[in-house]
C-alpha cells in the first residue's frame, strides 16, 4: 500500500509538473504581425551629389548670374559665399532658393531685385542652388 502511494504522489508530480511547463511557453503559432514598413529614402550617391554640383556650377557660369554675382565678393547681388553661409542645406531652403532663381525676388539682400528666370526649370535650378550650396565654408 506503501509502494502505491508513493507510485501515485510520484505520477501525480510528473503530470503537474509537465502540465506547468507546457503552458508557460506561449504558442505564437497563431500570432498574426502587422507593421508599417519605414519608406524607403533614397540617399544621393557621392557621383549624383557631385554630378549636380558640376552640373549646377555649368548652368551659373552660362546664365546671367555673374552679372549680379560673384563667388567671393559682393556685387550688385550677394556673392556666392554669402548665400551658401546664410542658409543651411536643406531640402526646404533648396527649394525656396531655386524659387528665387525662377521666379526672382527682393528684399533679403536689400532693395535691388533680383530678376526671374522663368524659362529655368526647377530641376536645373535646383542643380544651380546645390553648386552654391557647395560653396559654404
Amino acid at each position: 500500500m506503501k509502494k502505491a502511494l508513493v507510485f501515485g504522489f510520484a505520477i501525480s508530480l510528473m503530470v503537474s509538473c509537465s502540465k506547468s511547463e507546457s503552458s508557460s511557453i506561449p504558442d505564437h503559432s497563431n500570432v498574426t504581425v502587422t507593421s508599417t514598413p519605414e519608406p524607403v529614402v533614397k540617399k544621393d550617391s557621392i557621383e549624383d551629389l557631385t554630378k549636380n554640383i558640376e552640373e549646377g556650377k555649368a548652368l551659373v557660369e552660362g546664365a546671367d548670374c555673374m552679372t549680379c554675382h560673384q563667388t567671393g565678393e559682393k556685387l550688385i547681388g550677394p556673392s556666392y559665399l554669402d548665400i551658401a553661409g546664410k542658409y543651411e542645406n536643406t531640402p526646404e531652403n533648396t527649394e525656396m532658393l531655386a524659387g528665387k532663381i525662377i521666379n526672382g525676388g527682393s528684399g533679403v539682400w536689400g532693395s535691388v531685385p533680383m530678376s526671374a528666370h522663368p524659362a529655368m526649370s526647377p530641376e536645373n535650378a535646383k542643380k544651380m542652388v546645390a553648386y552654391i550650396m557647395s560653396l559654404k565654408k
